[in-house]
């Protein structure tokens, strides 16, 4: 990768912690304020690079916010400039979250049990108002419908985290095979979108240098990208074994943290159902204490894949604190950033065939499958205990979905409501 760039490490840094204290409202959220600070005030990227920015990491496993601030971090000031980014978005969050985590084992018993029942049950309308817009976008029809239902049935008659990846396999093998129509479709769509963009922008086109490149692109060698794909793929390979064979449980929670983040398609919710397998499945974590994270993970800004951060901090074996809180965040993201840079040389050509398109129809499906029985369980369970409970459940998930209240401010309205009333 050349060294000349056109920003400075510190540059990115700062804009991104700006970023990281103030971006609250999940991935979607998060894009918007990308777009409105490096597209619309900074200009380090126009709009049709961004798109297709947008589209990789859309296209991605993992924190798909996260990895377009990594790749624009990248873009501005090489590999230091793309860790800054991360550094500076992801942390915030990550800081309160452990802190909230130290504040349930030492205050917790004092605190009461109120407040918790009411952070579960806003749980339960956040996932269900995150598997409702999901399957609004991403199963508008029968048959991918039917994709999120197969997915949904496989993870709950055998829940564990094998069957889940094998569920998304499910997906992906059916939408290669049975979406063709729909990704038709989806590519005219595209190519209409497209066409309007270009007409737009003809007069800015023509006064463009002739060799402007189109689409996003970072100077990151095909070389450089298989090597960090490889080292994902090996992360993947090596970590289980080791941690299998020496019985440690640092490379166990590694181990779990990193598979998540590798494997994981959807980003922010999705990685809960993975989470709760791996984790209070396990006994590393209890169900009140994974509920209680997943619920203040709404109310801090940045990405939601700080909730590793909690859950190793809280873990009741092994690693524990800010140890744990460091090896499950730096393990999560890992695969995140390795390929994002493994993706970048390869992806003008990936994104324009037809039978990947057809897949990650099929993908996107069973994601929401894989959601939607996770709201089931843990969080529906473990949620809705009560009338009391099923009532803030009920009138948080209008409050969100209807009056578009913030979900930080639901969580924190109903902690205070179950701190009082239950």
């Amino acid at each position: 990768m050349s060294n000349r760039h056109p920003g400075t490490v510190g540059e990115v840094f700062r804009i991104f912690l700006r970023l990281g204290l103030t971006s609250f409202g999940g991935p979607v959220a998060h894009l918007g304020y990308f777009r409105e600070t490096f597209v619309a005030r900074r200009k380090w990227l126009d709009d049709d690079a961004y798109a297709d920015l947008v589209a990789l990491c859309q296209f991605l496993p993992g924190p798909a916010s996260s990895q377009v601030g990594m790749a624009i971090g990248l873009q501005r000031a090489g590999y230091w400039g793309l860790l800054a980014a991360w550094f500076a978005f992801t942390m915030p969050s990550a800081i309160l979250l452990v802190a909230f985590a130290v504040g349930i084992d030492a205050f917790g018993d004092a605190m009461g049990t109120g407040w918790l029942a009411g952070v579960k049950a806003a749980a339960v309308a956040i996932v269900a108002g995150a598997v409702l817009g999901m399957a609004k976008s991403l199963t508008p029809d029968a048959k991918r419908a039917t994709i999120a239902g197969i997915a949904a049935i496989i993870v709950l008659l055998v829940p564990s985290p094998a069957v889940q990846v094998l569920a998304i396999v499910v997906g992906a093998v059916l939408g290669l095979t049975w979406l063709r129509a729909e990704a038709a479709a989806r590519t005219v769509d595209s190519a209409r979108s497209e066409s309007t963009a270009a007409s737009e922008s003809t007069a800015a086109a023509a006064q463009a240098p002739a060799a402007a490149p189109s689409g996003f692109r970072v100077p990151v060698s095909k070389r450089a990208g298989a090597a960090a794909l490889i080292t994902c793929a090996a992360l993947l390979i090596v970590l289980p074994i080791a941690s299998a064979l020496t019985g440690d449980p640092a490379l166990r929670l590694a181990d779990i943290f990193s598979r998540a983040g590798a494997l994981v398609f959807g980003g922010g919710h999705v990685v809960l159902p993975l989470l709760e397998t791996e984790t209070v499945r396990t006994g590393l974590v209890d169900h009140d204490t994974f509920l209680a994270g997943y619920g203040a993970a709404q109310a801090v800004p940045g990405p939601l894949f700080t909730f590793a951060a909690f859950l190793g901090a809280s873990t009741t074996s092994g690693p524990t604190g800010v140890l744990g809180a460091t090896i499950a965040l730096v393990a999560i993201f890992l695969p995140a950033g390795l390929l994002t840079v493994g993706a970048l040389p390869f992806w003008q050509g990936l994104h324009r065939s037809v039978h990947a398109r057809r897949a990650l129809l099929g993908v996107n499906a069973a994601v929401v499958g894989l959601l939607g029985a996770a709201l089931f369980d843990p969080v529906f369970v473990e949620g809705v205990t009560s009338p009391a409970t099923l009532a803030i459940a009920l009138a948080a998930f209008i409050a969100l979905t209807r009056w578009n209240v913030p979900a930080w401010a639901i969580v924190l309205g109903a902690a205070g409501i179950g701190a009082i009333a239950l």
